[in-house]
Parts: C-alpha cells; structure tokens; sequence
C-alpha cells in the first residue's frame, strides 16, 4: 500500500527498477526482481496522511501514515511479491536489498498487525486489511501523528504526490488540492 509519493508509478518504480525519481536527490539500486507491478489499484485506508522530519530524498518534512488516527487516507495497492515489498521497504530504510533477510521472511509468513523493524522512520510495517484475499501492508513511522512536531514537505515532493493521486485515484487538480489542503501543515503550500 502506497500513501505518499509511491502512489505515483513511476515513483514506485524506481524502488524495483531502479533510478531516481524526478525532483529527488537519491538514486535507488532497485529490487532483486524488477518486475513492475502487474495490478493496482486505488484505495482508501482507515488513518490518515501527516508529514515529519526532513527527508533526505526531497527536502522538507516526509509523508507518513498514522493507522490508529481518524482518516481516510487515500492510497495505491499494488500488487508485488514479498520479496519485491521488502527490497522496497529495505531502500526506504537506507539498507541494502538483500536475499532472505528476516523481513522478507516476515512478510512471507504474514504480520497481523504492526511490526517495528528497527527503531527509524519508515521501519513499522502495518498490516491494514485484505484486498482479493491478499494482505495489505504498508511501512511508516514508529509514532502517530500527535507525537511529534509536524513539518512542510517540499514542493517537489507534494507534486509527486499529486501526480500519485491524480493517477490511481483520477482525481482534478481541485480534488488533490483539497485533500492536501487537509493533511498538509498550515505552513505548507501545496
């Protein structure tokens, strides 16, 4: 499940085929099979969007997803294997992908509900239902929203998320300037 910036396929797709995505600073290696998702699909997931730290990716604050807040946050099933899941998750971690490793092999036995794989940003995989009878999981941080201060993300990064939700949602210029407008913080503009 993507509900930031990897809404946006061609985002996603530097995490498994590798590159860098456009206004980024980082070059991704891509995962061990860098076959692209074969389906998608829109999504709506209980929680909501909220933006922290500075990324070194875009500058500014990053995206993440708070499951135990009230939502919806508007996201991107797609479908990916274990193996590809957690080459993504390993790059969003700044660790290498890596054959085997206990979070592919976690992912291949199923999470029932949340699981810290270490202590940083993007290391708590959270299990947020089933799509077809197959698990949605997405990563975020350790802490909601409420826990720590807020930050601007840059424009760079708010574009690609527009691009995201334009693309998977089909949602006008308006809708993604509203929906922003309501997770973005106050000092933001989209």
């Amino acid at each position: 499940m993507s509900y930031g910036s990897n809404m946006a396929r061609a985002r996603l797709a530097c995490y498994l085929a590798g590159g860098r995505p456009e206004g980024a600073r980082r070059h991704y290696a891509g995962a061990r099979d860098r076959t692209l998702p074969r389906e998608d699909r829109a999504v709506h997931l209980p929680g909501r969007l909220w933006f922290a730290g500075e990324s070194s990716v875009w500058g500014g604050g990053m995206a993440f997803y708070d499951h135990d807040a009230v939502g919806p946050t508007p996201a991107r099933a797609y479908r990916i294997t274990a193996a590809q899941l957690a080459d993504v998750a390993a790059q969003e971690m700044h660790r290498s992908p890596a054959p085997d490793g206990p979070l592919e092999a976690l992912l291949r036995g199923g999470i029932d509900d949340r699981y810290a794989a270490g202590p940083g940003r993007y290391e708590t995989l959270v299990a947020v239902g089933q799509l077809d009878g197959l698990p949605m999981l997405t990563f975020t941080a350790p802490h909601g929203h409420a826990d720590v201060p807020h930050a601007a993300p840059s424009a760079a990064y708010v574009a690609m998320i527009g691009a995201g939700l334009r693309e998977s949602h089909g949602w006008s210029e308006a809708e993604v300037a509203a929906y922003l407008a309501t997770v973005l913080p106050r000092d933001a503009a989209a």
